[in-house]
């Protein structure tokens, strides 16, 4: 019994955690207190379903203890009524607990988007925004951000506890914003969601390729947007793209869980339900746009849909999708889209100008000694596949050996092991 309810606390944590923190800080008044009585509440599950059994809607339960736990600390505090930074101004009136543990609410259907929007507010740092996001929406650990961040786990943990000091000192509304908020903070909250959706699809821990929690918050969370923001052509790219690397994912690892190419992947794995509906997603991510406006994500969606477009590998339109590039690197520069872009050439021109890419930037800094990407490991992974290509097996093994020290997600370390390995 004691394993089964720790197992229903394991999957309650992974599907509802975000649920129940966002319903909790409507009533906690502060984040950090909103954390504890969620923390709280799942302590006690494991005492009372280990007594009472698992309940039927396990996130009702939760929300219930934690909403609770919330209102009786500040009531003993004595701020019901006085100091409500996070909480909207008619909290009385349209928010209260439900019977069944759920939040009645006439404004928006999930809570989890305002605390996406606290998170995400322009008052705080683009980066304490995302880890924020992380933390709170998605409940990775101090350590697990730390580890996406390339920092310290002291340091992350330092920098969200400011980020929630800052919202607490500030008075930062816990809302959607206004409609006429919205274009100024849309991008902050587009770039969190697609960050959460990126953690999961290739984890930052553990032993699996993937961490589909993740994944399938992030996707939970694009689609809210897409709901909440129906004419935005960014909320449609940034759905369709998900959607899009969301379908290929049953064919990412073999049956002995190891890493397929998209090259080698078997396409009738593929997803065909999530492309289409992705697909039907891009004329809208692009419409009324020419090239020169197009959002990031909805060129992000189209390079994704070239692809699942192609039924063989070999029928890919490689001119197409380096073209998209090209307009990408021209909207978000950025040392990863280059990189991106430097695969589509080789398979366009040749690995030899592929390479020459990477080391030649026509004026700008070479890829190659690009600082964001020093410790990428992206980055040496495919100067060692340009010089396989080319024959220079020595030179490769090397790339291959500083990509596998830089990475740290065990299947992607066993395929750089074979690629050191192969041929010898």
């Amino acid at each position: 019994m004691a394993d089964v309810v720790a197992a229903a606390v394991a999957e309650a944590h992974e599907s509802e955690w975000a649920s129940v923190l966002a319903a909790t800080a409507r009533f906690a008044a502060d984040l950090d207190l909103a954390e504890d009585c969620v923390q709280d509440a799942y302590a006690k599950a494991l005492v009372h379903w280990r007594a009472d059994g698992v309940p039927r809607k396990p996130g009702a339960w939760l929300t219930t203890v934690a909403t609770r736990r919330a209102l009786e600390l500040r009531r003993r505090a004595g701020v019901a009524h006085r100091k409500l930074p996070l909480l909207v101004p008619d909290l009385a009136d349209d928010l209260s607990p439900e019977p069944d543990g759920g939040v009645a609410s006439g404004v928006f259907p999930d809570d989890r988007l305002r605390l996406v929007f606290t998170c995400c507010h322009p008052a705080l740092a683009q980066e304490a925004q995302v880890a924020l996001t992380l933390r709170l929406v998605c409940g990775l650990s101090s350590a697990e951000i730390a580890k996406a961040f390339l920092v310290k786990e002291a340091t992350m943990q330092a920098r969200i506890t400011r980020a929630k000091q800052k919202i607490s000192r500030s008075g930062i509304p816990y809302r959607i914003p206004r409609a006429d908020e919205l274009p100024q903070r849309i991008e902050a909250v587009l770039d969190a969601v697609h960050l959460v959706y990126t953690a999961g699809h290739t984890a930052l821990d553990g032993d699996e390729l993937t961490r589909p929690d993740l994944a399938r918050r992030g996707i939970d969370l694009a689609r809210m947007m897409r709901m909440l923001l129906p004419d935005s052509a960014e909320t449609a790219g940034l759905l369709a793209l998900l959607l899009l690397t969301q379908a290929r994912e049953n064919a990412r690892v073999d049956q002995d869980r190891r890493l397929v190419l998209m090259e080698d992947q078997d396409r009738s794995r593929w997803d065909g339900q999530l492309i289409a509906e992705a697909l039907q997603l891009v004329p809208d991510a692009l419409a009324g746009r020419d090239r020169t406006s197009l959002g990031r994500f909805g060129v992000m969606a189209a390079i994704a849909a070239a692809h699942a477009e192609a039924r063989r590998w070999e029928d890919t339109d490689w001119r197409e999708i380096l073209g998209l590039y090209d307009v990408l690197l021209a909207r978000w520069p950025s040392p990863v889209v280059a990189l991106n872009r430097v695969v589509a050439l080789a398979y366009v021109d040749g690995p030899e100008a592929a390479l020459r890419a990477l080391d030649d930037a026509a004026g700008r800094q070479p890829l190659a000694d690009e600082p964001a990407l020093a410790t990428y490991p992206y980055l040496a992974s495919t100067r060692g596949e340009l010089l396989w290509r080319l024959g220079r097996v020595e030179e490769a093994r090397a790339a291959y050996e500083e990509a596998l020290a830089f990475t740290s997600n065990p299947v992607e370390a066993e395929f750089l092991q074979g690629r050191i390995t192969r041929g010898a």
